[in-house]
Parts: C-alpha cells; structure tokens; sequence
C-alpha cells in the first residue's frame, strides 16, 4: 500500500519566516513523504510539527521583534515660584510637586505625587519674609490595568470631580495660577478604591468614567481624607474634539449631602484654543468657572515670539452654602458670594520652563480686591532607569 503524503494541508504560522525554522519544517515533512514510513507515525510527527509551532509562536515573535520598550522608573513633576498680590498684601509662594511613576511589568503600576508648598509673608509693620512649609501627600496608589477599557485603583487618589482637579491642578499644566473658586467643592481626597476607563461608543464619540469609594481618615495629618462615594462620566466627540460630563458625590458622614457637578472641554481642530468650564453644586457652595487659552501661534507678526505667547481670560462666580464662614475658612472657600475675572499671559521659554503674568479683579460684599501674579513654572522628567528596549 502506497503511504506517500503528497501535501502540507495546513498553513504556516506568521512566526514562521525564518529560514532556520523553515528549514526544520521542511526535513520533517520530507522524512513523512516516505514510502517506509506508516500513516500512523506521518500523523504522529505532522502533529508535534504543528503543536511546537503554536507553543514557540509567542516566544519566535518576541524573538525576531527586539524593539519592545522596556518600561522604567520616572521621576517627574513640576516646580514653581510666584508672588500673589491680592489687596495690596503679596504671598511668596515656592513649591515643588515630585510625581514617582513605577511600572511593574505590563499591567501594573505605582504612582505617587507629594507637594512641599512654602508661603512666606511679610508681617504687619514690616520685617522679613515667614511662614511654614506645608508637606502632604496628594496621591499614593497602585494601578491595575486590565485591558485598555478598564483600571481598578487602589490606594490614595485624586477625587474624579470635575476635571480640574485631576487634569489641571499643576502649576506647569494651569493657564492661571491662582486657583478657581470652587476648587474645594467636593474635592477632598479619597482613600479607598476606584474603577476608571473609557471605550469607543460609536466611530464619533467616546465615553470615559469613573466609579470611586472613600474611607474615613486613617489618622495621619498628611493623608487624611473623608468618607464618600461617587463618580464621574464624559462622552468626548472626535469631529469637534468636544468633552462633556458630569459628576456626583454621596459624603457618608457628617450631613450626608449630595453634591453635583458637570464640566465642558473644547479644543477646535482649526485654532489654537483650550476652552474649558465647570459647574459644581454642594452644600458647601455652589459655582462656575469658564476659562479660554489662546496660543498666539497664528500671529502674522513677530511669529517667533507670538508662537510662544499664550493668552488666557476666567470668569468664575461662586454662592455660599450652608457650612458657614468658619466651615468657608476651613475648606479655602470665599465667605461671602464673589464675582471674579482674571486675563494673564504665560510666555514659554523653552520646553519645561513659562513665565506668567495675571490681573484679577474680585467683587463681593466682603470687598472688592485686585489680584496679581508672576512667577515662573518649571516641569521636570528623569528616567531612573536605563532607557531603551528589552534584550
């Protein structure tokens, strides 16, 4: 009985592209193509042939791909050095805000970000310059990413209320120094756990969220934090590269109030705009801030400076809640209902390094106030690790 194989009825796996490899294939199936050799033992070996490429594949593929990036260690942040001038009395504010990436494999991640924060004033009937210097711990936490539409969080984190204070917090990221008014508003630190992502809803828009828990505080002054739960969702649409969203909080101590919020960012594809905006509404006040950044890149004059130069202007109005001025005090909110608006310039040095410049003008029962600043923002980024790829 003719045993003769005649053909491979099978095809070759990507991984199979090298000539070593080809090479092996083809002296076993030659040696099947012999008369000698029974059908049961040609299946025998056609079989292992096919089960040691399907084993090597991923290893043969990361074998004849040596340009995966090694993920490191980095160092990063922002420093910064201003003077704030608000009724006349200036504050030398000096910080730096040191942020410790550190990535564990493929799916994991520690990150970290610690403000030392001075403020030095001048006290009443001259003298020099005092104060303290503030040390916190603003996150601590370790990242579990488990595909691309889903992150489980664990640890100390920024509350997701809002996009100002997750995005736009540091003094390298801000357009305005000076802080919006409703910053506090349900912005507290959380520690506890979050799940985050986001995933495409159709060709024209996705959707991101987050879902968070927060314990009470464990008793150390620089990560204390309170009890809440809460969460956040935005829909982002790719034509007009516009976000839209809101968000909710639940405390679960003290009065136990909701709080709510929505926020709006736009980013025309034909100007170089940054317009953002936030609504928030707790018992512990309610406000608005819109804000407008415009790059002066499209400057037809003094091009090499203009390109550098951004313009920004914030109107904001805030409404005092039910916590009082000593609850006002306490949490760094206006005691009494503010108007405000503020224009400033940032003029980019170089890459990592802005100078900025604002005026505001506050109005409310309490008195109306200027506001200036300058100062300086410098951004930072160290690998501590050798850079480059896998071996």
């Amino acid at each position: 009985m003719d045993t003769k194989v005649t053909s491979v009825m099978f095809p070759l796996p990507a991984s199979v592209k090298d000539n070593a490899l080809k090479s092996l294939l083809g002296m076993a199936v030659s040696f099947t193509r012999r008369k000698t050799v029974s059908r049961r033992l040609q299946g025998i070996l056609l079989s292992g042939i096919v089960l040691f490429l399907l084993l090597s594949s991923p290893a043969w593929i990361a074998a004849q791909n040596p340009d995966i990036e090694k993920p490191v260690p980095i160092l990063t942040g922002s420093a910064g050095a201003f003077s704030f001038v608000t009724a006349g009395q200036n504050i030398i504010d000096t910080q730096i805000n040191p942020v410790l990436l550190v990535p564990l494999g493929d799916h994991w991640l520690i990150e970290s970000r610690a403000e030392f924060e001075g403020a030095f004033q001048r006290p009443p009937g001259e003298g020099p310059y005092g104060g303290a210097v503030d040390k916190h711990v603003d996150y601590a936490q370790i990242d579990y990413i488990a595909n691309s539409y889903f992150t489980i969080t664990a640890g100390r984190f920024l509350t997701p209320f809002g996009i100002f204070n997750e995005r736009l917090y540091p003094v390298w990221i801000r357009a305005l120094q000076p802080d919006p008014l409703i910053l506090p508003v349900a912005t507290a630190p959380s520690d506890g756990a979050m799940f985050r992502g986001g995933f495409p809803v159709n060709a024209k828009a996705n959707m991101n969220y987050a879902v968070y828990v927060s314990a009470t505080s464990i008793g150390i002054g620089s990560v204390d934090s309170e009890r809440h739960v809460g969460g956040r969702m935005g829909f982002f649409f790719l034509g007009p590269r516009l976000e839209v969203g809101g968000s909710w909080q639940k405390a679960l101590q003290d009065e136990r109030k909701n709080a709510f919020g929505f926020h709006m960012g736009w980013q025309p594809a034909k100007v170089p705009l940054n317009l953002r905006s936030e609504f928030a509404h707790s018992f512990e006040g309610s406000g608005y801030w819109i804000e407008g950044a415009y790059r002066l890149s499209q400057s037809h004059f003094w091009h090499k400076a203009m390109r550098r130069t951004e313009v920004v202007a914030r109107a904001q109005q805030f409404y005092t809640g039910e916590i009082g001025p000593d609850g006002d005090a306490a949490l760094g909110l206006p005691a009494a209902n503010t108007r405000e608006s503020d224009f400033g310039i940032n003029y980019f040095l170089r890459d990592g390094l802005k100078g900025i410049v604002s005026y505001g003008r506050q109005f409310s029962s309490a008195g109306n106030a200027n506001q200036w600043s300058f100062g300086i923002a410098y951004r930072f980024l160290v690998p501590l690790g050798r850079v480059g790829t896998q071996p």
